[in-house]
């Protein structure tokens, strides 16, 4: 049922650029392997992809700390949870901190991804595969089958190699989109980046510290240049 009023209208052919994204994953990614993952999706997206424990009904009331546990697990904690709606439809909006990205499929929403990241050839490789969704049925909740999911990583360094369809956004933002009805019916989809193991953040300090230490030093000369020239004025004015 779930697929069926998915993929039917999905004929239509909007273009990403017009759909509603009912799913949104951010990864703000740190090369140590922590992270700050927020999720932004419906309460319908989170049922019929995975299986949270919430009402689809707008009318019903979400419990935020059934949210929060939801999200919980081993190696995160979950920071922020609020609601809104849109279309009709409840949204939650959810913060956590992740110890290491490569351990977050032990979190139960993010179990249908495998994560690697790995150090190689000087460079750190990320790899996320997202497999089967849990196709829960949700009945119709007025999706109208143009509908989204997106995947997006904050990368926190140089990106050498990427395989994201938009390219790198500003800020080092990287993204891949999926149809709803592709993600629900469990369509691969492959993210993979390299990216330099120093993050900009600390090569702008230290190119930062570096900048001030030649300062630094150059008016440290200047002014034993200038002190040593005062002296010898006044030998020769001595010498006078």
């Amino acid at each position: 049922m779930l697929l069926a009023v998915l993929a039917a209208p999905s004929c239509a052919g909007l273009p990403f650029g017009r759909r509603l994204f009912e799913y949104e994953e951010e990864i703000y990614l740190g090369v140590d392997g922590t992270a700050t993952v927020n999720v932004n999706a419906s309460v319908a997206s989170l049922v019929a992809l995975r299986g949270a424990p919430l009402p689809v009904d707008p009318q019903a009331r979400v419990d935020r700390e059934r949210v929060r546990e939801f999200f919980t697990g081993p190696g995160s904690r979950v920071t922020r949870v609020s609601l809104s709606r849109r279309d009709r439809r409840r949204f939650v909006h959810v913060s956590i901190d992740v110890d290491d990205i490569r351990r977050l499929s032990g979190v139960k929403p993010f179990g249908w991804s495998s994560y690697r990241l790995d150090g190689k050839n000087g460079v750190l490789e990320f790899h996320q595969v997202l497999g089967k969704a849990v196709g829960q049925d949700v009945g119709d909740v007025g999706w109208k089958g143009d509908e989204a999911v997106r995947f997006r990583v904050h990368v926190p360094s140089e990106i050498p190699f990427h395989n994201s369809p938009g390219g790198v956004e500003r800020g080092n933002i990287l993204s891949w989109d999926q149809p709803l009805s592709a993600r629900a019916a469990g369509t691969p989809l492959d993210i993979e980046f390299q990216m330099e193991p120093r993050s900009i953040l600390y090569s702008t300090l230290l190119l930062f510290g570096g900048t001030i230490l030649a300062a630094a030093c150059a008016f440290g000369v200047a002014i034993w240049f200038f002190v040593k020239r005062g002296r010898r004025a006044d030998i020769i004015e001595s010498a006078r």
